[in-house]
């Protein structure tokens, strides 16, 4: 659930009380604040699972990861005095992390998740440890995450640790923009690191809270990059005169899939104007225009049942063993499991790289003039004597087809590539995290596709315009308002000139979803 902070306009999510949404973890990542749920019935379950443990360690219960030792050392008894010292050591041999360091922004999400999971309240951990999460997301404290190193499954044990080692004061974090020992940061605001109970270690660290974190931002990319899909097809479809019959509701009438349905009508909307003079007599357009709503509808169909498989996963208790305080039960079972959040990865990533590979289609028609209906080849700008020596955007469209290659590259599933780890205790592991970044890679890349696409149509639909093949009654109002607003910070391309710088800030509008398209 969301709310607003009405003394500081700062918005905070409550953890505890209702299910969060994708929302809510984006949110956290963005910078919103936390707040544990103060209702006197979650504060009571917390409770009972702390004392429940206790309980039982006082009667020397066996408690997988409490009384005995980790995965294949199950069977190993810990003497009762160095139970304390465990959960410390857990978190200490697990810190061998690879590769690069997660963003800010997505380590704020990591906290969420795991805060969410352990708000679940049986994971037999205390309000001083979910207080603690609460507190670095309130002052800004990030883990320092390293991405490499889990199989998703036991959960993602050691990019988790991390986080355990900052509750407790230690290895780095990034504040104010600076990696930095933990324990100086603490020191310098007056945090108190925690000591983290028998079962603390495992329930901070068993989970899937990597994977989850950076499948919510995955989503809400996604989810945009559907819409810009959408709108710059309806710009190439202009810049082409193409056929706006291709789109007919009562042709998709008889198909009846609703995400493919919702963007073919933005498409009719965004070509809801006069149509221009053709310099083609081709009745049917090739697939990459035809057949667009039928492309990004695959994606727009997915995303309701891909938040349906994170949102669970996000408001899961996905630790091992799960404590049930209310009726005093060790429950000892197997939701660190990530296959849920792998298969979801695995389904986004290749529903978002055939968006790369609709754009890049549709970038080699529009660039090409043996296909693209009277448009200068590689869409340059010059004109007469300079004609020769100018190029367009004929190093974008091959950078396009590079970007593309490597999207679809990055399609092989994750989740079937399980190893069996940890002397074949972990013999079926899930790999949501390697599917979640997978994800990512295959989302940056398509990002950049979407922004070559997006200055290449503006560009083609300049040139119309300067040719007198177009002009303001051809294009609808969400068209020429989009067409202005790339145009605030584009300008096309006359002579050849290096087009790095516009299409990083293009990218990062993407990544910003600085435009809003459909409501």
């Amino acid at each position: 659930m969301t709310t607003n902070n009405t003394s500081t306009t700062q918005q905070t999510i409550k953890f505890g009380a209702d299910r969060l949404t994708i929302e809510d973890v984006c949110a956290i990542a963005n910078g919103a604040h936390a707040e544990m749920n103060n209702d006197a019935a979650f504060n009571e379950k917390i409770d009972r699972g702390v004392a429940f443990l206790e309980r039982l360690l006082k009667d020397e219960g066996v408690i997988y990861g409490v009384t005995t030792g980790y995965g294949d050392s199950c069977t190993v008894a810990i003497p009762p005095k160095l139970v304390d010292e465990l959960p410390l050591h857990l978190t200490r041999f697990h810190g061998c992390g690879l590769g690069e360091v997660l963003a800010p922004q997505q380590a704020r999400a990591v906290l969420a998740t795991r805060l969410c999971s352990l708000s679940q309240g049986v994971s037999g951990v205390s309000h001083e440890l979910l207080n603690q999460l609460v507190t670095l997301i309130n002052h800004d404290i990030v883990p320092r995450i390293p991405e490499e190193g889990s199989v998703g499954a036991s959960g993602d044990l050691t990019p988790l640790s991390y986080v355990a080692a900052t509750l407790i004061g230690e290895r780095d974090v990034i504040y104010k923009g600076e990696v930095r020992p933990t324990a100086e940061v603490f020191n310098e605001l007056g945090i108190t690191p925690i000591q983290l109970r028998p079962k603390e270690g495992l329930a901070l660290m068993n989970g899937t809270s990597v994977m989850t974190a950076l499948a919510c931002l995955a989503y809400k990319r996604a989810e945009y990059l559907a819409q810009m899909a959408t709108k710059i097809t309806a710009m190439v479809s202009v810049a082409m005169q193409g056929n706006d019959f291709h789109f007919d509701e009562a042709l998709f009438a008889v198909k009846p899939h609703p995400g493919q349905q919702l963007i073919a009508s933005w498409l009719r909307s965004d070509l809801q104007a006069e149509r221009p003079p053709r310099n083609s007599d081709r009745l049917q357009d090739r697939y990459s225009l035809r057949c667009a709503p039928h492309v990004i509808g695959v994606l727009q169909d997915s995303l309701p049942w891909l938040r349906q498989m994170i949102e669970n996963e996000l408001n899961s208790a996905n630790d091992n063993p799960i404590i049930d305080g209310d009726n005093e039960r060790v429950l000892h079972g197997g939701h660190f499991y990530g296959g849920h959040i792998a298969m979801a990865m695995d389904t986004l990533k290749t529903a978002v790289a055939n968006i790369a590979d609709l754009l890049d289609r549709q970038m080699a028609q529009l660039m090409d003039y043996k296909f693209n209906n009277g448009l200068p080849f590689n869409l340059t700008g010059a004109m007469g004597e300079r004609k020769p020596i100018n190029h367009g955007f004929k190093a974008v469209q091959i950078g396009i087809s590079a970007w593309t290659a490597e999207a679809l590259k990055h399609t092989m599933p994750a989740s079937v590539f399980s190893r069996s780890t940890e002397c074949h205790n972990q013999d079926k592991v899930s790999m949501g995290t390697i599917a979640s970044r997978d994800c990512l890679r295959v989302l940056q890349l398509t990002e950049q596709v979407t922004a070559a696409s997006l200055l290449a149509a503006t560009q083609a639909i300049e040139l119309r315009k300067r040719d007198e093949e177009l002009n303001a009654s051809h294009l609808s109002p969400a068209l020429t308002k989009m067409n202005e607003a790339v145009l605030e910070h584009f300008e096309p391309v006359i002579e050849d000139r290096p087009l790095e710088q516009d299409l990083r800030l293009f990218i990062d509008m993407i990544q910003h979803q600085h435009w809003p398209l459909y409501r």
